[in-house]
């Protein structure tokens, strides 16, 4: 299937067929990754786990070292048990 690079305001972009979607398993808003290999543009699905933000990553920027305390909420306002 041919198509055109556009100009879309400050960015560039290419329209997708349906059934080029649905053949690669992507559906409008989700995410993808665009890199180049040996000057051909390659598009695949984003991995991602549980959602937007991988737990490994996220764990790894906590300070060596940080020690996680209490934190005080207040008195009860409703029919909390404590």
């Amino acid at each position: 299937m041919l198509a055109k690079i556009q100009k879309w305001g400050n960015s560039q972009g290419i329209r997708i067929a349906k059934n080029l979607l649905s053949e690669a398993q992507l559906d409008v808003g989700d995410e993808v990754d665009i890199s180049v290999k040996e000057g051909i543009m390659v598009v695949t699905p984003a991995k991602r786990i549980r959602g937007r933000y991988n737990l490994k990553d996220l764990v790894a920027h906590i300070p060596k070292g940080h020690e996680p305390g209490e934190v005080e909420w207040g008195e009860p306002t409703g029919k909390e048990v404590w």
